[in-house]
């Protein structure tokens, strides 16, 4: 649980982006990822595009690859290295995805 610090007249700020918002913008560049058919791992496409971080750290990221998967636009493809070198699921784009049939 995050702890959020109200404004000093003890207001509680609202969140800058909701979950819809921050997958419109960071959708564009997963889908771009999965039309080349390369494997790849979340966090170096979002490392390489300078992508936003979700409001929710420990599940959104998770739940923006289940809804990319459910899209048809990637599939799993094993196992990758997180950036602490532990294991991490590898992603690769669907002949929908590449064929732009899925998007």
């Amino acid at each position: 649980m995050t702890t959020i610090q109200p404004t000093l007249d003890g207001t509680l700020p609202t969140p800058a982006d909701d979950y819809e918002t921050w997958v419109d913008a960071v959708r564009p560049a997963y889908v771009t990822a999965a039309q080349t058919g390369r494997p790849f791992v979340c966090w170096k496409i979002a490392d390489a595009n300078d992508l936003p971080n979700p409001p929710c750290q420990e599940r959104d990221w998770a739940r923006l690859m289940g809804r990319l998967r459910r899209e048809r636009i990637v599939r799993y493809d094993g196992f990758g290295l997180a950036r602490d070198k532990s294991a991490c699921r590898r992603w690769r784009g669907t002949a929908e995805a590449m064929s732009g049939r899925a998007a």
